[in-house]
C-alpha cells in the first residue's frame, strides 16, 4: 500500500475544515497509508519584517526537513508552483512509491525546503487560506486514486 505523508504547518481551527479532512482521510484508507503531521508555525509579531519572515520560514524548513522520508517523492505546495490537471497529478502520484506533501504556514515555505522538492505544486492561480489547501489536496489525492483505479468519482 502506498504511503503518503502530509506535513502541514498549523492546526485546522474550523470544524467544517476538520470534518472535510476527516471525510477524505476515510475515503483514502483503501488506497494508501496516510500520515498527517501538523507542525507549529514559527511565532511572528503582528507586522513582521521581511527578515523576520525569512528567519521563521528557515526555522520551519528545518522542522519540516526532519520529517521527510528519504526516497519519497516530495511536492511543495507554493504559489509559484506548477498547476497540473487531475490526470497529470494522478500520473505523478502513481510514479512515486512514497509521496510527501508540504503545506506551509500563512507565509508559505522557505526556499531551502522548496529546493528539496521534486515538484512545486500550485493548486490554483487564486489565493486560498492555507488551511483550505489541506482539504483541496486531500480531495485531489482521492481523485487521483479514483483516476488510477478507473473509479466513478472522476468524470
Amino acid at each position: 500500500m502506498r504511503r503518503i505523508k502530509l506535513i502541514c504547518f498549523g492546526r485546522l481551527k474550523e470544524p467544517y475544515l476538520r470534518e472535510a479532512c476527516a471525510e477524505y482521510e476515510k475515503r483514502l484508507q483503501p488506497f494508501c497509508k496516510l500520515d498527517i503531521i501538523e507542525l507549529p508555525p514559527a511565532a511572528l509579531p503582528e507586522n513582521p519584517s521581511a527578515a523576520q519572515i525569512e528567519q521563521a520560514l528557515s526555522a520551519e524548513a528545518k522542522l519540516a526537513g526532519e520529517r521527510l522520508v528519504k526516497g519519497a517523492g516530495l511536492a511543495a505546495l507554493c504559489v509559484e508552483g506548477r498547476q497540473l490537471s487531475s490526470e497529470q497529478f494522478a500520473a505523478w502520484l502513481e510514479a512515486q512509491s512514497e509521496a510527501a506533501f508540504l503545506i506551509g504556514s500563512s507565509f508559505g515555505l522557505g526556499e531551502e525546503i522548496k529546493n528539496k522538492a521534486q515538484l512545486r505544486l500550485s493548486l490554483s492561480n487564486m489565493t486560498f487560506p492555507h488551511q483550505l489547501a489541506r482539504v483541496m489536496l486531500l480531495e485531489q489525492l482521492y481523485r487521483a486514486f479514483q483516476i488510477q483505479t478507473r473509479g466513478k468519482y472522476h468524470k
